[in-house]
């Protein structure tokens, strides 16, 4: 249907593509767009939920992240996405865990990841890809973690750069627009106290989301929800789902939304609905 539309996905963990992006990655690559997907670590400091595979964690086997490459292969097949690639190779970069925790001074992670070495890794899939689309956080990674925010970082240094044929190695490429995911504050708004999980008492407590007024784009793949919920149920180590709701390990209950919300940083505006904003991340 549209196989010259090309999108890219920067996530910084296996579970980070289907809880923010899911729905729209399965509506483009429903629709015939080719659809590829970055994840910058294998997610081995994340805290797992069946008492039945906590021994894989990091503070036993540290066998964690092998494990999720299988979740995220499980996932990406849900979503109807068949092009996925670990950022530098599985393995290149790891989890750094959450801000302010001791594994963000491994200089394995990513949090300490030279700037110009992981963009040229990603520089290289861009040119490759050639998308016209990349996707991924905004400055503050969504909601402050260090792998999230190095994304972002990385992501924005390699749409600088693509084009630049002083930078790393292939035909330069330039791609013309950039979103970060975003959540409005007035979804959250309407989440707060429903759902089976544990309920939040004041949007603030979710930790993330911004103004209404800083969205710029709305995607609606209501169509496929039931995708983007097989996808968040691949990843059991990290994810309850019960319903339309789905929890991480905190407990704490979230929608699965299957219209998605993103902030345009780099590219013109396309057409806007009723409510001043666009409906196509291709614009």
């Amino acid at each position: 249907m549209a196989p010259d539309r090309r999108i890219l996905f920067v996530h910084a963990h296996p579970d980070d593509e289907s809880i923010g992006t899911g729905a729209t990655m399965a509506k483009y690559a429903a629709e015939g767009a080719h659809v590829c997907l970055v994840t910058c670590t294998l997610g081995e400091e994340g805290d797992v939920i069946p008492a039945e595979l906590r021994h894989l964690g990091a503070d036993q086997e540290d066998r964690l992240g092998e494990y999720r490459v299988g979740e995220l292969t499980r996932a990406c097949a849900a979503l109807g996405v068949d092009d996925h690639r670990f950022l530098g190779g599985a393995g290149r970069w790891r989890d750094s865990g959450m801000m302010g925790a001791a594994t963000n001074d491994d200089p394995a992670c990513f949090w300490q990841s030279d700037l110009d070495l992981a963009a040229a890794e990603l520089v290289s899939i861009v040119r490759e890809v050639r998308p016209q689309v990349i996707v991924t956080y905004d400055d503050n990674g969504y909601y402050g973690h260090p792998d999230h925010i190095q994304a972002h970082r990385v992501a924005w240094r390699a749409f600088e750069k693509a084009a630049d044929p002083g930078f790393g190695e292939g035909e330069p490429w330039s791609p013309s627009r950039f979103y970060a995911t975003a959540t409005p504050l007035s979804v959250l708004e309407q989440a707060v106290g429903t759902g089976p999980f544990d309920h939040v008492k004041s949007v603030e407590d979710f930790g993330f989301g911004v103004p209404d007024t800083e969205i710029t784009t709305r995607v609606d793949a209501t169509e496929h929800q039931e995708a983007k919920i097989a996808a968040l149920r691949a990843h059991r180590t990290q994810i309850s789902v019960d319903g339309r709701f789905f929890a991480l390990s905190n407990n704490v209950g979230q929608p699965v939304l299957a219209v998605e919300y993103f902030t345009r940083l780099a590219g013109d505006p396309g057409p806007l609905d009723e409510h001043g904003r666009e409906t196509d991340l291709f614009g």
